[in-house]
């Protein structure tokens, strides 16, 4: 007789962690809160335009090929690489920087503001290119049964890179190069960790090796969902059953095991073990009623930041925008290491904007276009109130307006708003924290919670705030790394 596992949460780590235990014979049943798989690797459709709710690009393409391959398919989606990775444009300043991965090309565009850049990128990437090669295998790809165990993999880590782990981010960036452009444009990267380059450890620079040589970062054709699409579709071939707006809000549980789940509307849920895909440290608060995870105990953790995101449709064109663009003020540092402190830093924000419909014409009507934005913005412990986000969001409008030089406020004809709030109420992310826990040292590896539950033996937990952290390759090395704890308990 076939194990039942349930799997609380249809995120991409719930999906790959389903996907995998039904190819090893499992049977398996999602519990899903909202009306439609994703998480937040989700779409909106509205008005006829088609918008990615959250992550608009990915790395690390060989994570989900590996997946595939393990479980025994191809890859159910297509992806297309980026390059130039972005654009960046600085407030006041008509030059727009390409991030290209060819570092000569790149290199032309600061010889005003950086002659040797060239040189000076190939040594900062030698240097990426080693912490990478030195810690991914050995800390990021792998489960740790103890303290002791994560830090005896910490001692093969080659110590000359000790140094950094005393670094934030920043002051790495800042010892091998001298201009504001180059520092600014190559820390950007350490937002996408959700926190900033000033309190982001260095040591995840490993990233700018991520970025330009290691493997870049790609587009999905049809938009991001295609990723969730394609899951979904190989889930149902191996009659995979979901159960969507079911959220879970206790359980019972005899000798150590989880005898069932309860749901909102009182239906119990009942299977040989359980995947939580909802926030590990949240769902261990709310639900498991655990001590260690009181709310007082999660507002002493440190969360990333939250996110302003808003979707707005254009009855016209714009072809003089790119595809992945970034827009810095005139005031990144300032506004970057107060972020969380300061809500009136964002008077000239640094923001993102994804022009979903340049490459996939289906994802809005013709001559028309689909618009993402994301601002980095306090969460909801720093910004509570946020009655004013209408006047935030056409402060941004206005100010990329004028960067393109075209006035976008008299072609909107659909437009939608998430603040923190909605990411918290609609995602169950705490205080609106986009990403989950941040990635200091004492919330990563061991330290971070764990991926299997420490009181019940057929609990276990799957995405962001577990093992090995935020982002989508991360997200599926995650489902790896609890399917692997699944089979060893089954054995």
């Amino acid at each position: 007789m076939k194990e039942k596992v349930i799997i609380v949460g249809a995120g991409l780590g719930g999906l790959a962690t389903g996907l995998r235990l039904a190819k090893e014979g499992y049977e398996v049943e999602f519990l899903e809160k909202n009306d439609k798989a994703g998480g937040r690797l989700n779409q909106i459709k509205k008005d006829g335009f088609t918008f990615d709710t959250g992550p608009s690009f990915f790395s690390m393409s060989y994570i989900f090929k590996e997946f595939a391959e393990k479980c025994g398919l191809r890859l159910p989606f297509e992806f297309i690489e980026l390059d130039p990775l972005y654009s960046v444009n600085f407030s006041g300043e008509d030059k727009t920087y390409f991030l290209y991965k060819d570092i000569h090309k790149l290199a032309k565009q600061f010889q005003d503001v950086e002659p040797d850049f060239e040189q000076k990128m190939e040594k900062y990437l030698q240097k990426s290119a080693q912490l990478f090669n030195d810690t991914v295998d050995i800390v990021i790809k792998r489960n740790f049964d103890s303290y002791l165990d994560y830090f005896l993999a910490l001692i093969k880590v080659n110590p000359v890179h000790l140094p950094i782990l005393f670094k934030t981010f920043w002051e790495h960036v800042n010892d091998y190069f001298t201009s504001k452009e180059a520092r600014e444009i190559i820390s950007l990267v350490a937002f996408f960790l959700g926190r900033t380059p000033f309190d982001t450890m260095g040591i995840y620079s490993l990233l700018s090796h991520v970025e330009f040589r290691h493997d870049g970062y790609y587009n999905v054709k049809g938009g991001m969902y295609k990723i969730v699409e394609g899951m979904l579709e190989e889930l149902s071939k191996l009659d995979v059953k979901f159960h969507y707006e079911t959220e879970i809000v206790d359980y019972h549980a005899e000798n150590q095991q989880i005898v069932s789940l309860k749901d909102a509307q009182g239906n119990f849920w009942k299977a040989n073990k359980f995947v939580i895909n909802a926030d590990a440290a949240l769902f261990r608060s709310e639900v498991m009623k655990y001590k260690k995870f009181s709310e007082e105990k999660l507002d002493k953790m440190e969360w990333t930041m939250g996110y302003l995101t808003f979707y707005l449709g254009l009855k016209c064109k714009l072809p003089q925008v790119n595809h992945h663009n970034y827009f810095l003020g005139s005031n990144y540092e300032q506004y970057a290491s107060n972020i969380l402190q300061n809500p009136s830093t964002l008077e000239k924000p640094y923001y993102y904007v994804n022009v979903v419909s340049k490459y996939n014409p289906e994802c809005a009507p013709e001559g028309c276009e689909s618009l993402f934005f994301v601002c980095p913005v306090p969460n909801l412990k720093y910004k509570a109130d946020w009655s004013d986000r209408d006047k935030i969001v056409n402060s941004i409008i206005d100010d990329f307006s004028q960067r393109i030089k075209k006035d976008i406020s008299t072609e909107i004809i659909s437009k939608t708003i998430f603040t923190p709030q909605e990411w918290q109420d609609k995602f169950s992310l705490y205080r609106g924290s986009g990403l989950g826990l941040s990635h200091k040292f004492t919330q990563i590896g061991a330290f971070r919670p764990k991926n299997h539950d420490e009181k019940h033996d057929n609990l276990f937990y799957v995405g962001a705030s577990t093992i090995p952290g935020a982002g989508l390759p991360m997200a599926v090395i995650s489902a790896e790394l609890v399917v692997e704890r699944i089979l060893a308990n089954s054995r």
